[in-house]
């Protein structure tokens, strides 16, 4: 793959990212409005058991999110030096197959296997 296809990738991937964390974000926001406008107390209504587990459910995966946006933007640094699809640990080349199913990997399967 060449450098211009792979950052058009990783960049679309980052877009998606982003809109994902947007969405999330305000999800967020509406459950919190809605437990406010309420007045739900956690510990003592039957329902705040399932605000509580909403709640994190979308903190995690707003974690998660945030962490893959991360990812994506160190690959792009990555290709920009010429380092990227090069194993951080071990310096060889990550196998092509491994970059199309993972574009942010930052190690050869080897030396993932071993952490």
């Amino acid at each position: 793959m060449d450098p211009s296809s792979l950052a058009e990738q990783l960049n679309a991937e980052r877009e998606k990212t982003l809109e994902r964390i947007a969405a999330l974000a305000h999800d967020r926001e509406g459950v919190i409005e809605s437990s406010v406008s309420t007045g739900v107390d956690d510990e003592h209504d039957p329902e705040g058991a399932t605000i509580a587990f909403e709640r994190a459910q979308i903190e995690a995966l707003l974690d998660q999110s945030r962490r893959h946006l991360s990812d994506l933007d160190l690959a792009l640094r990555r290709l920009d030096e010429g380092a990227y699809g090069q194993c951080e640990v071990c310096g060889a080349p990550i196998p092509a197959d491994r970059l199309t199913a993972r574009p942010t990997a930052r190690t050869c399967i080897g030396c993932a296997s071993r952490r």
